[in-house]
C-alpha cells in the first residue's frame, strides 16, 4: 500500500515481486520511467545528468550514492522552475531511493529530502513524484515498460504549467556559447532603444520602441551556453487597454545542443492569449526571435523591422 507523508519531506513507497537487484537496475534507468529528456549518465557514482520538462522545469542532478540492491541517492545541484517565486526551490535537496527486501518481495522507499510543504512547488511536485514513482517506475520494474514523459505533460498538474504561454524555437549551426553571446547582445537584434546593461546577472535594462512600447527587464538567470531569463519589472504598452500587461512576466531563452546544431527555445512566460496585447506581441516576438535573432546568430546581421516607419 502506498504511503505519502507531507511532514516534513515528501516520501512514498511501494512493493513489487522483483528482486532488489532488478529494482536497482530499473531505478538507474531514469529515461525509462522519469523522462526521455535526460542528458548525461545516471548510473555511475559522481556522474551528473540534466532533466528538462519543456520550459517549465530544469535541474542538474549528481549521483551521490549507488549501493547495488540497496540504495540510490542524488543531489540536486541546480534547479529552475518557471512557475514559482523562488525558481531554485529544489537546489541542495536530495532524492533518495531505499531498496528493502521483505520475504519474497522488494519495497522501494522514495524520499525527496528537502521537498517540504512550505515550498510553493510542493503540491505540483508531490503529484508529479506520485505519478512517476508509483505508476511509471513501478510499471518499469514490474513489466519492463515505464511511462516517462517525452516532452509532453504526463501528470495532472503539468498541462496547466505548460499551457498557453507564447513560445517558439529555431536551430542554427552555431555553438551554444555563440548563441548565448548573441542573445545577450540585445541591442544587435531587438530593434529599438536599449538603455542599461543587458549581459550581467542582476542588471536591468529598458527597451523602447517608438511611443508604443516601453519595458524594463531584470536579468534573473544567466547560465552560460544554457539559459537566459529576464523578469519584466516595469512596462507600458500604449496600444493595450491594460498598459502594464507585461509586468511580472518572464522572458526565457533555453539553449540546447542538438547534434551538430544548437536549438533556441524562446518562451515569454505570462504572455497568454487572454492578454489584449497577445496577438501583436506574439507577432513581434515571432519576427525578433525567428527573424532578427536567428539571422544575427547565423550571419552576424539583423533584419529590418517590417513595420518600421519610413521617411
Amino acid at each position: 500500500m502506498n504511503a505519502i507523508t507531507k511532514a516534513p519531506n515528501y516520501t512514498t513507497s511501494f512493493t513489487v515481486e522483483q528482486t532488489p537487484d532488478e529494482v536497482f537496475a530499473a531505478i538507474n534507468n531514469v529515461r525509462g520511467w522519469w523522462s526521455e529528456e535526460i542528458d548525461g549518465r545516471t548510473d555511475k557514482p559522481g556522474a551528473e545528468f540534466d532533466y528538462r520538462f519543456q520550459d517549465v522545469h530544469r535541474c542538474k542532478i549528481k549521483v551521490t550514492d549507488l549501493v547495488p540492491g540497496r540504495r540510490v541517492a542524488w543531489h540536486v545541484l541546480e534547479n529552475f522552475f518557471s512557475f514559482t517565486g523562488d525558481k531554485s526551490e529544489w537546489e541542495d535537496t536530495d532524492i533518495v531511493f531505499d531498496i528493502v527486501a521483505h520475504g519474497g518481495k522488494t519495497e522501494v522507499r522514495f524520499t525527496h529530502v528537502g521537498l517540504v510543504p512550505d515550498y510553493e512547488c510542493f503540491d505540483v511536485c508531490a503529484e508529479a513524484w506520485g505519478t512517476y514513482i508509483n505508476l511509471s517506475l513501478r510499471a518499469l520494474i514490474a513489466t519492463g515498460k515505464g511511462q516517462p514523459n517525452a516532452g509532453e505533460p504526463r501528470t495532472g498538474g503539468e498541462p496547466a504549467l505548460a499551457a498557453r504561454d507564447y513560445t517558439t524555437s529555431f536551430t542554427v549551426e552555431r555553438t551554444p556559447q555563440e548563441v548565448f553571446a548573441a542573445i545577450n547582445d540585445v541591442r544587435a537584434w531587438w530593434t529599438g532603444e536599449i538603455e542599461g546593461d543587458s549581459a550581467t546577472l542582476g542588471a536591468s535594462f529598458t527597451y523602447r520602441y517608438d511611443t508604443l512600447h516601453r519595458s524594463t527587464q531584470k536579468i534573473t538567470v544567466l547560465a552560460p551556453a544554457r539559459l537566459v531569463v529576464w523578469k519584466v519589472v516595469d512596462a507600458e504598452l500604449t496600444f493595450a487597454a491594460d498598459k502594464a500587461e507585461w509586468i511580472g512576466t518572464d522572458i526565457m531563452f533555453d539553449i540546447q545542443r542538438v547534434g551538430e546544431r544548437t536549438e533556441v527555445r524562446f518562451t515569454h512566460r505570462g504572455l497568454v492569449p487572454d492578454l489584449a496585447c497577445y496577438e501583436s506581441c506574439s507577432d513581434g516576438w515571432g519576427f525578433f526571435i525567428n527573424g532578427s535573432l536567428r539571422n544575427f546568430i547565423a550571419t552576424g546581421k539583423t533584419l529590418p523591422v517590417p513595420w518600421a516607419k519610413t521617411a
